[in-house]
């Protein structure tokens, strides 16, 4: 179920120079009213209307594991870096008491990385956050 999910975004996919949003302790945060028009507030939108129990714009690794740890989802879609994606994996996999308990995480990763205004397929990205959810298409 979507309400049993969450997206992990990567704040680096946002644009550096235009982005309004705050960094706070979790993660990025899009102001309500946000008129730029850019893939991280695509995919945010397209999360929360399939129904998804959460969204973290995180600024690394280690913000996105921990919010993971507290929201304890029953599936993740991951959007970053392959370094990030492999490292993220790997920690939620530890967090299980049992390999087969940890939650499906589907991996979209950076078409470019660099840290600072990357880019993603768009179109995979939704895809990956429509999987299983049935009503209203995302990003529809």
């Amino acid at each position: 179920s979507p309400a049993e999910r969450v997206l992990l975004l990567s704040h680096c996919l946002r644009p550096s120079q235009t982005c309004p949003g705050k960094l706070s302790k979790r993660g990025l945060v899009c102001p309500e009213d946000c008129r730029e028009d850019c893939v991280v507030g695509r995919l945010r939108l397209a999360a929360l209307a399939a129904g998804y129990k959460g969204v973290c714009i995180a600024s690394g690794g280690a913000m996105a594991i921990k919010y993971v740890a507290e929201l304890r989802p029953r599936g993740i879609v991951a959007v970053a870096c392959h370094k990030e994606l492999a490292e993220g994996v790997e920690a939620v996999l530890g967090m299980a008491p049992d390999p087969g308990e940890a939650p499906p995480i589907v991996v979209v990763p950076l078409t470019r990385d660099g840290c600072v205004d990357t880019e993603v397929d768009e179109a995979q990205a939704l895809a990956a956050i429509a999987l299983g959810c049935t009503g209203q298409a995302a990003g529809a």
